[in-house]
């Protein structure tokens, strides 16, 4: 009956360690976005400047947020958005590219 007493330290997948992160929250939420409007604006050929501009935005706030995030949360919204963002990016670039 000892572990009933114990707080459950190890947490689940998205646990934090309990410190604020504005910075990289703020990258998650913004490589989040640009993911996604990156990926629903590749579904139209006519969009592929919009598409591909912010899928390579969102490519690179992802990358620096993945290399300064601490917590698994901020790396699992991290990859959602720099797929989602590589997608859009590389169907961008095949629907007329970053200049038109």
């Amino acid at each position: 009956m000892a572990q009933a007493l114990r707080p459950n330290t190890v947490g689940g997948l998205f646990a934090t360690d309990g410190k604020p992160h504005p910075l990289q929250d703020t990258l998650v939420a913004v490589t989040l976005v640009l993911g996604l409007t990156s990926f629903v604006t590749a579904m139209f050929h006519s969009l592929h400047l919009l598409s591909s501009w912010t899928g390579l935005v969102g490519i690179l706030t992802g990358a620096y947020g993945q290399w300064i995030s601490e917590t698994t949360r901020e790396r699992f919204g991290l990859i959602l958005g720099l797929g989602a963002a590589g997608v859009g990016f590389f169907l961008g670039m095949a629907h007329g590219g970053l200049f038109g």
